[in-house]
């Protein structure tokens, strides 16, 4: 299982004395990257989504909302298996926890949004971050924004939220 090592990355993330146990139940989907169990706010750890309002290219070159289909892509695929289960490393600047989340199938979440073309691989202290080989991977498929031409606002970071 996948589990282990990201956990090892959260516990060794900034902010890690302010990490909290897991947390389980149906999530909801807040946007392509930030999803809220039992009232709390998760933000998922190491991928940056579009954000709802951001468009895409598709293959025939016309405008798509890649933020609101990252967001209703999510929303199924926790759908799928749930409850959807998170642990975490602390909280971002907004007061969201920042977390890994599985589904009860034992799915990454998170790895799954960049796989799946809908998020990227969110850069952390100059690497290519955690999914830097599942984003080259959607690349090379053409999956979700990869299948056209991802503009530069929705396929760089775009956690200025």
């Amino acid at each position: 299982m996948r589990m282990i090592p990201i956990v090892l990355v959260l516990l060794a993330a900034p902010d890690a004395a302010a990490a909290a146990g897991p947390v389980g139940g149906d999530a909801s989907v807040v946007d392509g990257d930030t999803i809220e169990i039992a009232g709390e706010r998760i933000q998922l750890y190491g991928v940056d989504a579009p954000e709802d309002w951001q468009f895409c290219l598709d293959e025939t070159g016309a405008d798509y909302h890649c933020g609101k289909e990252a967001a209703l892509a999510l929303k199924a695929f926790l759908s799928a298996s749930r409850p959807t289960r998170c642990t975490f490393a602390g909280r971002d600047r907004y007061g969201r926890y920042i977390g890994a989340c599985f589904r009860a199938d034992g799915k990454d979440v998170n790895r799954w949004l960049v796989e799946s073309g809908h998020a990227v691989s969110r850069e952390e202290n100059h690497d290519k971050g955690l999914y830097a080989a599942a984003q080259e991977m959607a690349r090379s498929l053409g999956a979700g924004m990869w299948s056209g031409q991802a503009r530069a606002e929705a396929s760089s970071h775009v956690a200025e939220e």
